[in-house]
């Protein structure tokens, strides 16, 4: 039976572990933005290139989530290929063993109180006086860091005064085994936290609650439950995002079916690499050492398979793909990270403007209010997940930098749902059949410039800041001679009044929205509006 002050301890050494594990991670993660973005941009060239890449951001920014989200929104927003995702996903695999390697050989070690201390008082320093810069994130990093360790030195103590009073299920039988694994999985999915959970393996181990086998199928199961947080996080994801998702369970899954086939075999084998490699002889290094190895093991079995598992997840999740009025780059998993987040936005905005376009072009040409619903229901539909991203990103923490651009792509989009309104109201109105040489010939101008600028409005067209301003003039000079011309047939009776009047009305709806649409090819250009 626990008694009350022990159960205190640990629980009070798991919440400082997670508190300090989150703090840390999300001001790594605002601190290397930038870096990690040219990182995992730039250096995924080849395989290698890429599972290095995984590794080395994973390890340094300690979680593999935030290197999953950004390989996730990169694959969204274009910048990478699924098949160099995949490897930059293997790679963070093996870069979170380091959380193990570092309670191992450092929280296990020391006195923490020694680091803990100074760490949390300088990171709480640095972050008070530099919120919403670079030195407050690193500030936050350094607190977590902090409360990180001071998390493992209470686990450490609990479990030391656990040792004599509850036990672990033990044993190498199936049975066992099963029991070991569904604890590590249920840790995992508890916490929400591979990281946590190996961490009280460790600490656990440690203090002989459980054996090395044993703690090893453990660390097998947390590695498994990492699988249900993708799957939770890929319900309702962009279709890359769930192939993404479906590579990491395939990883986890696999490398932990081979892991326990071989757990006896590799158990005694790393017994006697940790011995040839001179590490301390201790359970909770061991248990590193085979966490780094599971993971390894893992690369090694995905190598020849790669290429045949990326096509394979090309071909899943086609229908929701082909839904023009799903969101492509826009999920949650990007939420974590402020610069992919807004990087998946501006790609979802720029989705909304063609079809805003496209409706412009059509009501130009004469299209009726029933041939745009199609369309304008899309952009609708759109202009709400957009909406709804951008409540859910302005909780998370932004730079000054960060949130300009969150300002400038509201306006961008505003300006699309403003040109696709006007674009449906003079879709509402007739088209006249205009008998007049003179009113046919200036609506004809107008409309041949209306559409010339359009073409330079479409962001798949080269930029021509030049000619989109010649466009604009031409189109104001022709819808002023179209207007006085149209005026001109009103007052002498070559057009009903009635007519005239609906026809101006057309007119100038058209002028709108494709004024609206120039400016956001200004704004995206970033040559501010006219």
């Amino acid at each position: 039976m626990i008694d009350l002050p022990t159960f205190g301890t640990m629980a009070g050494g798991l919440g400082l572990f997670l508190l300090g594990m989150g703090l840390m991670t999300d001001g790594l993660k605002l601190a290397a933005g930038p870096a990690l973005h040219r990182i995992l941009s730039g250096a995924t060239r080849t395989r290698a290139h890429a599972l290095g890449s995984g590794l080395l951001v994973t390890a340094l920014v300690q979680s593999s989530s935030a290197v999953t989200v950004a390989a996730i929104g990169f694959v969204n927003a274009g910048l990478l290929a699924l098949g160099p995702a995949l490897w930059v996903l293997f790679g963070a695999n093996v870069g979170t063993t380091m959380t193990g390697w570092v309670v191992a050989l450092v929280g296990l070690k020391f006195q923490v109180e020694l680091l803990a201390m100074p760490l949390a008082g300088l990171g709480a320093l640095l972050r008070l006086t530099g919120e919403g810069r670079r030195s407050g994130a690193i500030g936050a990093a350094l607190a977590g860091f902090g409360l990180l360790f001071m998390g493992i030195a209470l686990l450490q103590q609990a479990f030391a005064g656990l040792a004599g009073q509850i036990s672990l299920p033990q044993g190498d039988g199936p049975l066992g085994v099963l029991a070991q694994l569904g604890i590590g999985l249920l840790m995992t999915v508890l916490m929400q936290s591979s990281s946590a959970a190996m961490a009280i393996t460790l600490t656990a181990a440690q203090g002989g609650l459980i054996g090395a086998q044993g703690a090893a199928a453990v660390v097998i199961g947390a590695n498994i439950g990492t699988t249900v947080t993708a799957l939770l996080a890929a319900i309702g994801a962009t279709p890359n995002a769930r192939r993404a998702a479906s590579a990491h369970v395939v990883f986890n899954l696999g490398t932990g079916v081979v892991a326990l086939l071989l757990l006896p075999w590799l158990i005694g084998a790393l017994g006697q690499a940790r011995e040839a490699l001179g590490l301390p002889p201790d359970p909770a290094t061991q248990l590193a050492l085979f966490h780094t190895a599971f993971n390894l093991i893992g690369v090694l079995l995905m190598w020849p398979l790669a290429q045949r598992l990326t096509r394979w997840l090309q071909q899943r999740f086609r229908a929701r793909e082909e839904d023009e009025a799903q969101p492509q780059f826009l999920d949650d998993t990007v939420l974590a990270v402020p610069t992919l987040a807004l990087d998946a936005l501006s790609r979802e905005v720029n989705r909304a403007g063609q079809v805003a376009l496209r409706m412009t072009r059509s009501a130009l040409a004469g299209a009726d209010a029933a041939a745009l619903k199609a369309d304008h229901a899309i952009l609708t539909s759109l202009d709400g997940t957009i909406e709804r991203f951008v409540e859910r990103l302005r909780i998370a923490s932004m730079s000054q930098v960060a949130s300009s651009r969150l300002a400038e792509l509201l306006r961008i989009e505003r300006y699309h749902e403003a040109g696709a309104e006007q674009a449906a109201a003079a879709a509402a109105l007739p088209s006249l059949e205009l008998a007049d040489s003179r009113l046919a010939s200036a609506a004809t101008a107008f409309t041949e410039a209306a559409e010339a600028l359009l073409r330079r409005c479409d962001p798949t067209e080269p930029m021509d800041l030049a000619g989109l301003e010649y466009g604009l003039g031409t189109m104001e000079a022709r819808y002023e001679d179209l207007k006085a011309q149209l005026l001109a047939a009103g007052a002498d009776a070559r057009l009903t009044l009635t007519d005239m009047e609906q026809t101006l009305r057309r007119c100038s709806a058209l002028r709108r929205a494709t004024q609206q649409l120039h400016k956001s090819r200004r704004r995206i250009a970033g040559g501010g509006t006219p």
